[in-house]
């Protein structure tokens, strides 16, 4: 007879800790700004995430944001205005603590201090690109009625967002944030999703705003390593709450794409609409992963946006570990889409090479050749980012 397995043995630990430390030296060349800046931060977040138990589990997570060389960059609070732009003020503070419960596998239930992010994070996002998250003290209810669908609601009082407390941006309190989401995998179309975002929010009234849409993302296989990727997707956005302004905005993308073997290469044509006056805008967004790594539109310009972009991921193979090393690159054309106005151009790259199994590094560049919008400006970084 086999000798009895310990329970202690194949039993999850009742409480499992966590570190993820990331490392980033940021540089930025702004026309119109005298100094350059030169960011050198370490962002370091260690929690803990419980097992679940009779559906319930919960998590605990702080991050420590830290300043380290010079100050010469603006980080928003800092008052180095001399400076270009660095949004990653020093901090120290909570950034998620939640409580789950899962009863079924159908049904799973959020409250607490959580970062959410929707889709491909064009309307909420946890913008972890930056140092500091976006995070939302919100209730998350998610149910899936039959397979491969799954509708979810968010309901959300205050944003945490990555100027961090001490900015007058950094918190908007007293929100009133209602997400609607529901989902459905169909083969061999793809996923098609339906949305509506309420967001009411007194700390920024000017986009306060309701937003309803429609998006489809799918691949089909052309050939064996050869695959057909395709994005679409269309919404509508009006005035809502407490926003002064009146108006209805449209929001258009379309996004087809093609991979051969370790290469994706897609073009897109997104346009966020504009009657001069407002702008459709996504604040909850993940902003730094649409129009740009410069961030030159953050806030789309009153006059719209039309961004045509061509991008390209190419796996190149294991360098230092198994995994491959990927290089990106991605050119954009920007336009007003109220006038004629060409707003200017961008390219950039990226690459990342996996050091370890818990370690990776990353090169990125991009550069912005203003037009009619913003001026000239270019961006660096290297990261080094641990997770264990």
């Amino acid at each position: 007879m086999a000798p009895a397995q310990s329970t202690a043995a194949t039993s999850p630990a009742p409480v499992t800790p966590y570190v993820h430390a990331r490392y980033r030296l940021e540089s930025v060349d702004q026309a119109g700004i005298a100094e350059s800046a030169t960011a050198s931060t370490m962002r370091v977040r260690a929690g803990l995430r419980t097992a679940t138990w009779h559906g319930l589990s919960a998590l605990v997570e702080g991050e420590a944001i830290i300043r380290l060389g010079p100050e010469d960059y603006n980080d928003t609070v800092n008052g180095r205005t001399a400076f270009p732009v660095v949004a990653d003020p020093s901090d120290i503070h909570l950034n998620q603590a939640f409580v789950r419960w899962q009863p079924a596998q159908q049904l799973e239930l959020t409250g607490g201090r959580q970062a959410i992010n929707l889709d491909n994070q064009r309307w909420v996002g946890s913008v972890d690109w930056r140092q500091n998250d976006q995070t939302l003290d919100a209730v998350r209810a998610a149910v899936s009625p039959a397979r491969n669908t799954r509708i979810e609601y968010i309901h959300s009082w205050r944003v945490n967002r990555v100027f961090g407390p001490d900015s007058p941006q950094g918190v908007w309190r007293d929100s009133d944030i209602h997400l609607l989401r529901g989902s459905a995998t169909l083969a061999p179309v793809g996923t098609i999703t339906a949305y509506g975002y309420w967001l009411d929010l007194p700390a920024a009234p000017a986009l306060s705003s309701r937003t309803m849409g429609l998006r489809l993302n799918g691949q089909q296989t052309v050939r064996p390593g050869v695959t057909f990727h395709y994005t679409t997707e269309f919404a509508r956005q009006r005035d809502h709450g407490v926003n002064p302004a009146s108006f209805s905005h449209n929001y258009l993308l379309i996004e087809p794409g093609l991979g051969i073997g370790p290469v994706t290469a897609r073009v897109g044509f997104e346009r966020l609409s504009g009657d001069g006056a407002t702008a459709l805008q996504t604040p909850l967004a993940t902003l730094h992963a649409f129009n740009g790594w410069t961030d030159r539109f953050l806030s789309t310009p009153a006059n719209g946006l039309r961004d045509l972009y061509a991008d390209v991921q190419w796996r190149l193979g294991p360098v230092l570990t198994s995994a491959p090393a990927t290089l990106r690159l991605q050119a954009h054309d920007f336009n007003a889409t109220r006038t004629s106005a060409d707003y200017g151009r961008e390219f950039g790259a990226w690459l990342i090479v996996p050091v370890s199994r818990q370690i990776s590094a990353s090169v990125k560049m991009s550069h912005y050749d203003a037009d009619a919008f913003a001026t000239d400006t270019t961006k660096f970084w290297f990261s080094v980012e641990a997770r264990f």
